[in-house]
């Protein structure tokens, strides 16, 4: 993996700025899950996945899950949303062990820009995975339930963006369930897909969920390379059928990109579908990719 600062996210720079928003935001949380500080993403280099990490998942850790379904719900839906389930978009189910597939995932969203992501992927009739951050969607719930409206599919990527690897169990299981509380709370939707920060984690994070961990095959470097042409560049030289792809919604540059992407990978034959769909709706318990013989 890549070496790099990573930049803060909007929600915190939202805190830092000390703006009406943010103060709203906090009153809220603190309302509805207890105090709690929002801690800032690490500054460490983005990790590679131990060896063995995908081993020796708890069979008890889908307690999560569970523990995110006793909830206030209403109280995190922002004024003006309404109670219940966003109901996606049908399609015809997409048969990836015989059409050319591409999994595009975005990170760190919801945020001002991926409503303009949404009408780009709804141009190709794209499906993209969204792994979301809890403090996020308490700012931009709206913007979820339209992303849940249009068929996309939603992960966990952790309340605040942590190493989960510097947490106890106990952290990480407070990361996990904060965030589905507040995605069930915006679209009636429980994520059955989690996607570790900075792609870090040991087995005692594994232990915490039985979901699976989705990682990537291509790293765009789009938080490094605030660069369109080259963000798109790098999408379009390393993918392959089965690829997913690591995107960051958050930057204005990176949703500049995907026109370019989703024209060229069409052009090439590729259909955009989720993560769960990839793997015809049973992702493995630590997912890079899906190639031939990992497909069902």
């Amino acid at each position: 993996m890549d070496t790099g600062t990573r930049p803060r996210l909007p929600f915190l720079d939202g805190a830092r700025r000390g703006t009406a928003r943010a103060v709203a935001t906090a009153a809220l949380v603190a309302m509805t899950c207890g105090a709690s500080t929002l801690v800032a993403p690490s500054q460490a280099a983005r990790a590679a996945p131990p060896a063995g990490a995908a081993l020796n998942t708890a069979s008890g850790a889908a307690l999560d899950t569970a523990a995110a379904g006793a909830l206030g719900a209403a109280a995190f839906a922002a004024p003006g949303d309404a109670a219940g389930t966003a109901h996606p978009r049908p399609r015809p189910r997409v048969d990836c062990r015989h059409v050319k597939c591409v999994a595009l995932t975005f990170d760190d969203g919801p945020g001002p820009y991926t409503d303009t992501l949404l009408a780009y992927l709804a141009a190709y009739r794209a499906r993209a995975t969204f792994f979301v951050v809890g403090g996020n969607v308490v700012t931009y719930p709206r913007v979820l339930r339209r992303t849940v409206a249009a068929g996309h599919e939603i992960g966990n990527h952790t309340w605040s963006h942590p190493d989960l690897r510097r947490l106890s169990p106990a952290g990480v299981r407070s990361q996990l369930v904060r965030t589905d509380r507040v995605i069930q709370a915006a679209t009636g939707v429980v994520p059955r897909l989690v996607r570790p920060p900075y792609g870090a984690f040991n087995r005692t994070v594994r232990r915490q969920t039985a979901r699976p961990l989705v990682l990537w095959s291509v790293d765009t470097l789009d938080w490094r390379y605030r660069n369109s042409a080259t963000v798109a560049r790098r999408a379009l030289r390393w993918v392959r059928p089965g690829s997913v792809i690591l995107f960051h919604d958050i930057h204005p540059t990176t949703v500049r990109a995907i026109p370019r992407v989703l024209r060229n990978l069409a052009k090439r034959g590729y259909r955009f579908v989720t993560v769960s769909e990839l793997f015809g709706g049973h992702p493995p318990r630590v997912v890079f990719s899906a190639t031939p013989p990992e497909l069902p």
